[in-house]
């Protein structure tokens, strides 16, 4: 009898560890897909495989107390869902074209080559050959506004300025000046040897990306009419013609790297001429056009992808949109 006893305790204590160790794996793993969900979205481990000694964005735990932020946090939510506060019925002013910043700046702008904004605030101010002048964060930011997202930059003193900018800069605050991290940024397929071929690029389009972003790249809005669920790559609620993607190694290495929709650098689908066909034929398209007459006052120091003369060589404006670039280098 007492061996029975025991054993059956045996096995009462057995069963209570067993539920008591899938109890804790269960409110471990809920406390990881909350923490990932809602603490900072868009920047789950899953979507983040940086380099090996690549950027990585700060731990949640650095993120400052009070106002700082619920600043930072703020900014982050206005790179995530800038049109349901900014865009054209924008619940706190209607100032851009409808996107998100995040439509460019991948995942909040979190994603290894994804445009992301890890060096973005290391390396302000700096001297800018574009504007031909010294720069701050806040003229940078602005940029994004009156190009990629067409419209008009939030003032320098209000909330919305300074939450994308305390953002920004919180996600850089580990880098250090002036040292652009592996990871950062976009990384930019080599040159061909042939220009950039908008017919060839129209069949990758049709084939890869009119699923998401339309027969005529108008995008997909949301249920209610707000926000895109996919942005438009042309047409009236697109980036301009001055924005940074409409450089044509900017957006193929954008295409690159991270189109189709899932994509990273470690898991690429298109090949190099594939991403410079189809970004040729997107940034063929019509979009909207934004004077850039002050723009490149040295025209020696334009990129050789700038689509726009003067320029301070020989070579036609449809060769500096479209390529081939390699003759072009200096």
């Amino acid at each position: 009898m007492e061996t029975n006893k025991i054993q059956r305790y045996k096995r009462i204590l057995s069963g209570s560890l067993a539920c008591l160790l899938i109890l804790t794996l269960l409110v471990g793993f809920e406390t990881f897909f909350l923490w990932t969900r809602y603490l900072l979205p868009g920047t789950s481990p899953a979507l983040q495989a940086a380099p090996a000694k690549g950027w990585r964005p700060p731990a949640m735990a650095t993120l400052p107390p009070g106002e700082k932020g619920a600043a930072i946090v703020y900014g982050q939510t206005l790179i995530r869902e800038t049109a349901r506060y900014l865009g054209p019925k924008g619940s706190v002013l209607q100032i851009t074209n409808g996107m998100n910043c995040q439509n460019c700046h991948l995942q909040a702008g979190t994603k290894p080559y994804g445009n992301n904004y890890s060096f973005t605030a290391a390396s302000y101010p700096k001297f800018r050959a574009r504007s031909n002048s010294s720069e701050t964060l806040n003229k940078r930011i602005s940029d994004c506004f009156e190009r990629s997202l067409n419209g008009t930059a939030p003032d320098s003193n209000s909330r919305e300025m300074m939450a994308i900018r305390s953002y920004i800069e919180w996600l850089g605050s580990e880098v250090t000046p002036h040292e652009k991290p592996d990871g950062s940024g976009l990384r930019k397929p080599a040159y061909l040897q042939r220009a950039a071929d908008p017919k060839k690029g129209a069949r990758i389009y049709t084939q890869q990306c009119q699923r998401c972003h339309g027969a005529n790249g108008e995008g997909v809005k949301s249920a209610d009419g707000i926000v895109f669920t996919y942005p438009p790559l042309w047409g009236p609620q697109s980036y301009n013609d001055a924005a940074g993607l409409y450089r044509l190694s900017n957006f193929a290495g954008y295409v690159k790297y991270n189109m189709p929709f899932g994509v990273d650098y470690n898991s690429t689908v298109l090949s190099d001429e594939e991403a410079w066909d189809v970004a040729a034929f997107i940034n063929s398209q019509p979009r909207p056009h934004k004077d850039q007459s002050a723009d490149w006052q040295d025209i020696k120091r334009k990129p050789v992808d700038f689509p726009f003369g003067p320029y301070a060589d020989a070579f036609s404006a449809e060769q500096h949109k479209y390529g081939p670039f390699k003759p072009m280098q200096h």
